[in-house]
């Protein structure tokens, strides 16, 4: 586990403790796992316009709203479960977002059976993490070129609410790229990883 001092954490994760959980022991640590990688994405896609902690606050919701997440069970839902998750007070009500949910998980299913949906993520770096050296929070981009063409993939293969600055916030997330300051404990800790065996 990334073990992280209190006054030398980045300081978008501010003091609230699943915030703070969440930067110490998940936020950039390098995510294989083809259906993690998807659950964390549809997430991202939810997130749009509101705030992380909101979505990190309702994804034990989300997860038993969708099944746990698995792509080959959500791809032959309809509208019926569409109407189901819209009366559900405990996840992000967006009719977009959750339709958006099944043809996702339909894309995911062609990219999983082609050539895996790990491997069609992480093509984009070459399979390896991007070691940042950022000092500031200031110094973070929103996007990059290489979230821009990731995105663009991502809608070229059915996948919707992936703009490259949620894709790049995705990219954060599952360690594609350490993007925690240099002055943050969590920095040195994950680079000294192996980024292919983490």
């Amino acid at each position: 586990m990334i073990e992280a001092e209190t006054d030398a954490r980045c300081g978008w994760c501010g003091t609230e403790q699943i915030y703070v959980d969440c930067h110490d022991h998940e936020w950039g640590v390098p995510e294989r796992d083809s259906r993690a990688l998807w659950e964390k994405l549809i997430l991202d896609g939810f997130q749009a316009g509101l705030s992380w902690i909101t979505i990190l606050k309702k994804r034990d919701s989300f997860r038993a709203a969708f099944d746990g997440f698995r792509p080959e069970i959500i791809a032959t839902w309809g509208e019926a479960d569409i109407a189901r998750l819209l009366s559900n007070p405990a996840i992000v009500r967006h009719r977009g977002k959750i339709a958006g949910v099944i043809t996702s998980a339909q894309a995911y299913q062609r990219i999983h059976q082609r050539e895996g949906f790990a491997h069609f993520i992480w093509k984009f770096q070459d399979g390896q993490v991007l070691q940042n050296q950022w000092r500031t929070l200031a110094e973070v981009p929103a996007q990059t070129v290489t979230s821009q063409a990731m995105a663009k993939a991502l809608k070229a293969e059915g996948f919707s609410f992936c703009g490259p600055t949620i894709v790049y916030a995705f990219m954060q997330a599952t360690g594609m790229v350490n993007d925690h300051l240099v002055t943050c404990p969590c920095h040195a800790r994950l680079a000294t990883r192996d980024p292919v065996n983490s």
